[in-house]
């Protein structure tokens, strides 16, 4: 079993980030920082505690390419969820899991088990 992550979890819609932090919780992870405007997410990428995190492509109208460039900096496990398809993905980032909406809660355990290995301690 994967063991319990604290995670950044990044959707503008309001339904679809609680609905989404339900499926995080249930899976029995912690979701300890929230954000639905490119802003809120660049302060949480910089400065926040979590061991993974969670990227909507598009925020507002806004590309995540700046919050996601952060938190790789920081070598931080992330990846995205989209309803546009894989074609919006940052180019830079073409390489990272990409999880189409809606997503399912198998989908969303099995890449939260692959990007957090139980073998690293908790950041929390």
């Amino acid at each position: 079993m994967t063991r319990q992550g604290s995670i950044l979890l990044v959707e503008d819609e309001a339904l679809i980030r609680m609905a989404l932090a339900a499926m995080v919780e249930e899976l029995g992870h912690r979701v300890v920082l929230e954000a639905g405007t490119i802003a809120d997410a660049g302060v949480n990428a910089m400065t926040g505690v979590f061991d993974l995190a969670i990227l909507d492509i598009n925020i507002g109208g806004y590309g995540i390419d700046p919050v996601a460039d952060v938190i790789e900096k920081r070598g931080l496990p992330f990846f995205f969820i989209t309803g546009y398809g894989t074609a919006h993905l940052p180019s830079l980032f073409r390489r990272r899991t990409v999880l189409e909406k809606p997503v399912s809660v198998e989908k969303l355990k099995a890449t939260i088990d692959r990007l957090l290995p139980d073998d690293e301690p908790s950041r929390t």
